[in-house]
């Protein structure tokens, strides 16, 4: 079968095209004839090197989650999955590739009105944005700011505070143009890249939920309001500085939190019933899949490359 592999870390033309042997099943797992493969800030940090401490090598083919037609099934598992079409968590592991062979706890039924890339699209992000949510404690009547919202996570955080009725959900954003389609997925202001905006925005929140992290976190620590928490649920702008943390300590009588939050945390139980819901929201048109483009599997490295540039508004998504 083809696959993308990262033949070294670095730039995108690290990602080459290689032939491997198609996997095969173990038991209880199922494998999957690719259609879809998401591609996410945490393959960018991957291929960079930026988790080889997590054991990511060269070799490794990147890809957290995909969408497929089951094929075939390990020892364990029933017959009756063969030709269902399912949404699969790959482990960030093999999902730029024809063919995967994934664990069936990990495995989820599409329902027939939702497409593979739409699949692929909010499969994972929607969980993050969800529990993201709730480990800050977010309550209806809350102002929240979600920090790095033009991307697949950052959007179904809009949507999920707006669904959740937020008394305001802000976002920060590169351009006007984006933050006119934040507006039309539930932003009810929209801020510069530093949190500026309109005097009519509020001056501080009760949530902000940072999808970036990086070097600027400490000025939003700043702009919570007392008892307010930020909950950092991705870095695609890199480790924050190593003193942040006294910003929360300096602020002490406001009784501000700070948190990180990993969805490798949430019961496999509780991801499922969330995903569920979503992909149903998604059929039914409560939801939005945004999508900023297809491109062929080959096409990983143009994807990448513009996932560093910061060209991408949602999801691209990779089809073999």
């Amino acid at each position: 079968m083809k696959a993308i592999e990262i033949k070294e870390f670095g730039d995108p033309e690290g990602l080459v095209v290689v032939e491997r042997p198609a996997p095969v099943p173990a038991p209880g797992e199922v494998l999957l004839a690719t259609e879809a493969a998401g591609v996410s800030g945490v393959d960018t940090l991957i291929r960079r090197g930026a988790l080889a401490a997590h054991g990511f090598r060269p070799g490794h083919v990147p890809g957290g989650e995909v969408a497929g037609v089951v094929t075939a099934v390990g020892e364990g598992v029933a017959r009756s999955w063969t030709g269902r079409r399912v949404w699969a968590a790959t482990g960030n592991s093999g999902g730029y590739a024809e063919q995967a062979a994934v664990p069936v706890r990990d495995v989820l039924p599409l329902p027939a009105d939702v497409s593979a890339v739409d699949a692929v699209t909010l499969g994972s992000a929607g969980v993050v944005a969800h529990f993201g949510l709730a480990h800050a404690r977010f309550a209806p009547g809350e102002r929240v700011l979600v920090r790095g919202a033009s991307g697949s996570l950052g959007i179904m955080t809009v949507q999920l505070a707006a669904r959740g009725d937020a008394a305001a959900v802000a976002v920060t954003t590169s351009s006007p143009e984006r933050g006119e389609r934040l507006r039309a997925l539930g932003a009810t202001h929209v801020l510069d890249r530093r949190g500026d905006g309109p005097a009519e925005a509020p001056a501080d929140y009760d949530v902000i939920i940072d999808v970036v992290a990086g070097t600027d976190l400490p000025a939003f620590i700043d702009r919570l309001a007392p008892n307010g928490r930020l909950v950092v649920v991705g870095a695609v702008g890199g480790m924050p500085p190593a003193g942040f943390g006294t910003k929360v300590m300096d602020a002490f009588q406001k009784s501000l939190s700070f948190a990180a939050f990993s969805a490798a945390t949430v019961a496999p139980a509780a991801a499922r019933a969330v995903r569920e819901e979503h992909l149903a929201a998604v059929g039914r048109g409560e939801l939005a899949a945004v999508v900023h483009t297809v491109l062929p599997l080959d096409g990983a490295a143009e994807a990448h490359r513009r996932m560093d540039a910061g060209e991408v508004f949602g999801r691209i998504v990779l089809t073999p």
